[in-house]
């Protein structure tokens, strides 16, 4: 009897592990549709990134405004905090600036998950750069990492366009990265839905010799401009100022609340 009881007790935990091997198998795999023919399945529901409409189900519609630029004090990152499905507001609170290290910073624009994934990844392999040189990585090489990247991805349905920036041995440098491996280097770059308002505030006011404060104030109104016209664009604006020391985090500001400043500044030119 106790011999047909352990036999039992045996075939039970043999049968535990393997629906427990399944279901690690199962958490380690992509899931499938269920249906007949998933790769077709997918090209005619979700192909996305090739620069066609395939009048797929399911559009990836996306909205942002981000921004940044150099100047004489160093380079100034501002972004909104928006993110949007299509007509629909997912979330008034992303965080659009990703902090690889103290020294680098990046922007998301375009698909959230991509952005937030591949830039976390960099800095994954930036921190492998200084553990192997025993020093800082530079934001030329950093970019360049980031851009090799999306080149082996290139055509895989990809959306990102990003800035990456810092200071490092050369000074001040920043650079645009986007999921076709594209890689700019310059000293102003706007990314986004509410870009092309951002560059007209941005070409309007812009000088490099601009005090720290004055070009804290331009970031701010060149985001705040794009979120009045670009309804994509909106709800908290993040400032970054990057110096030789590194970030700094200057604001976060709701964009109603620059609306009424400036409003304020509007109505005593008025009257002036």
């Amino acid at each position: 009897m106790l011999a047909v009881g352990g036999q039992i007790l045996d075939e039970a935990s043999a049968k535990f592990r393997r629906n427990s091997k399944d279901k690690d198998a199962a958490n380690d795999s992509f899931m499938l549709p269920n249906v007949r023919n998933p790769a077709e399945y997918c090209r005619m529901n979700l192909k996305c990134g090739y620069g066609v409409d395939s009048n797929q189900a399911i559009k990836f519609s996306k909205g942002t405004t981000t921004l940044a630029f150099k100047f004489q004090g160093g380079i100034i990152v501002s972004v909104d905090s928006r993110s949007t499905m299509g007509s629909y507001i997912a979330s008034g609170s992303v965080k659009k600036i990703i902090e690889i290290n103290p020294y680098l910073l990046g922007t998301m624009a375009g698909g959230a998950a991509d952005c937030s994934f591949w830039e976390r990844n960099l800095g994954m392999q930036c921190r492998m750069f200084e553990l192997r040189n025993k020093e800082r990585i530079s934001v030329a090489a950093a970019s360049k990492l980031l851009a090799n990247t999306m080149t082996q991805y290139r055509g895989y349905g990809l959306s990102m366009g990003t800035m990456i920036t810092g200071w490092d041995k050369t000074g001040p440098q920043l650079y645009y990265v986007d999921d076709d491996g594209t890689r700019l280097h310059g000293d102003m770059f706007s990314c986004g839905s509410g870009s092309t308002y951002a560059y007209g505030i941005l070409d309007e006011y812009y000088r490099y010799d601009m005090t720290d404060e004055e070009a804290i104030d331009l970031g701010q109104r060149a985001i705040y401009h794009a979120t009045c016209i670009d309804s994509y664009s909106g709800a908290i604006n993040n400032v970054y100022l990057v110096k030789p020391t590194g970030w700094i985090k200057i604001s976060s500001i709701d964009v109603n609340d620059l609306h009424d400043k400036y409003q304020a500044e509007k109505e005593v030119q008025m009257e002036a």
